[in-house]
């Protein structure tokens, strides 16, 4: 139901036969960049955070920026553990939590006050939501393509969050999910 909602500015524009097609092709490429995933051994995966993470400290955005939201990889993207870590000694670090059909965002206050959730994702445990200016968004994503697009997982939490908000987003993925182009992405980085 919520995918139709998403399309329904297209249905003006194409017919129900271009939406299955367009689905169809997302669904294409997530399950070939989740076999591409698969393929990475644990030492390229941390080389690719590491160098990822070293040209992300050297961008004047990420220097001047207090509030990062991020948020706690799963095994198949690019590690963001290690970065959180290191960074939430000095700057303010949130997570994003699914509650029902929406995304919050709560503060990360360490490894130990995590929890899983039922998408199998660890979330902050803390009680109070974060409301107040995030500077800098890094998102994790299904592929991206150099228009700045991304596609995510297909269930629009991060497309329904950040819908009216002003917020630089960043994409950080492996080489190979960098695309010529994404079909309908759910937003556009900045």
């Amino acid at each position: 139901m919520a995918k139709k909602k998403f399309f329904s500015f297209l249905n003006f524009f194409k017919d129900d036969d271009d939406d299955d097609s367009i689905n169809l092709e997302k669904s294409l490429i997530r399950h070939k960049i989740r076999s591409q995933k698969k393929e990475l051994t644990a030492e390229q995966k941390k080389e690719c955070a590491e160098a990822v993470y070293k040209k992300i400290e050297q961008i004047p955005d990420f220097m001047r920026a207090k509030t990062l939201l991020m948020y706690w990889s799963t095994d198949n993207e690019l590690s963001t553990h290690d970065f959180i870590e290191k960074w939430s000694k000095e700057k303010q670090i949130l997570l994003p939590v699914v509650v029902g059909h929406l995304m919050i965002i709560k503060p990360y206050s360490g490894k130990g006050d995590m929890t899983k959730s039922k998408l199998g994702i660890w979330e902050p445990e803390s009680q109070s939501s974060y409301m107040e200016q995030i500077d800098l968004l890094i998102v994790p994503g299904t592929a991206f393509d150099r228009k700045k697009r991304r596609l995510g997982r297909g269930r629009g939490y991060y497309d329904q969050y950040f819908k009216n908000k002003k917020i630089k987003k960043w994409g950080i993925a492996y080489d190979f999910q960098l695309l010529d182009k994404v079909i309908t992405p759910s937003f556009i980085l900045e």
